[in-house]
């Protein structure tokens, strides 16, 4: 069977490119050992390049910032099996306003209104923590301003069945597989920069239950599917700060310690069969460019 890998920094964004390519070489890996024919695209116009590969797949996963995903999303859905986040719910986690708002009136906490003083402004969409900022100042055009929440920065990474799209026919209400909680490296310079540098996975935090139902509520209410990671604060309360409904650079260290194969979580998920949980031996740092240190 054939897989369309389509990932859109490794070709189309500098910045991002290392970590575009470390996701689709571990991705691609996995495929591959499971006896699976990897196509990927080419250098050209990207939404042009799933259009013309993804007919001949029978399934496909896109891989892109999270402002451009849901397009190519929506054209990778049109011509083969996604094993990914639907595109509407990937449209909708892309706006962190919007994302927020509808978590919290489903009693999730999140950080809310900045309030007076110091606040973390950051992009309505954008990924990596690039030009996310801790400032006293407004935010700017496309960005917001939301209350800085100082505490232990997580990731919970998770797979969840398929449960709308073209495979509603695999609806099966199964609960989605937690593959790990990672612990975020999270640098913020003078100037209030943040920086992403990376993590540690698997991690077992004080609360970690908790931490795990907060993260599977997220995706139940978003309607998320595929491979998700929900970006957490735990302080006084766990803040659930962003969604992010596509391969994270976590699965990097993830993979590293995972005994099952991604490729197959994946499928098997796309048809409402996905794992109750997962096999993890070891413990791993991963940086943002998807080098992997066992510990």
């Amino acid at each position: 069977m054939k897989v369309l890998l389509a990932e859109y920094s490794t070709a189309h964004d500098p910045v991002l490119a290392r970590e575009g390519r470390a996701m689709i070489g571990v991705l691609r890996g996995s495929f591959e050992r499971c006896g699976y024919d990897v196509v990927v695209p080419g250098d050209g116009d990207f939404a042009a390049e799933i259009e013309r590969l993804a007919p001949a797949c029978d399934m496909g996963l896109v891989i892109a910032p999270d402002h451009l995903l849901s397009k190519f999303t929506m054209i990778l859905e049109q011509h083969t099996h996604n094993l990914g986040c639907g595109f509407m719910t990937v449209a909708l986690c892309a706006n962190k306003v919007q994302t927020q708002k509808v978590l919290a009136q489903h009693g999730i906490c999140v950080p809310g209104d900045a309030g007076a003083g110091k606040r973390v402004i950051k992009p309505a969409k954008g990924c990596g923590a690039i030009g996310v900022r801790l400032s006293e100042g407004e935010p700017g055009a496309g960005e917001f301003a939301e209350r800085y929440i100082e505490g232990e920065h997580l990731s919970v990474s998770i797979v969840a069945n398929r449960i709308i799209g073209d495979a509603c026919q695999y609806f099966t209400g199964n609960p989605p597989a937690v593959l790990a909680v990672n612990r975020q490296q999270i640098r913020i310079d003078n100037d209030g920069s943040f920086h992403y540098l990376g993590g540690e996975t698997p991690v077992h935090p004080a609360g970690e239950p908790e931490i795990i139902a907060t993260a599977k509520k997220v995706i139940e209410v978003l309607g998320c599917q595929g491979y998700c990671g929900v970006d957490i604060v735990v302080a006084d309360k766990i803040y659930v700060i962003e969604v992010n409904p596509r391969i994270t650079i976590s699965l990097v260290g993830i993979a590293a310690c995972m005994k099952e194969e991604i490729a197959e979580i994946l499928v098997t998920a796309s048809k409402g069969k996905g794992p109750a949980s997962v096999h993890l031996a070891g413990r791993v740092l991963f940086d943002k460019d998807g080098k992997v240190t066992p510990v």
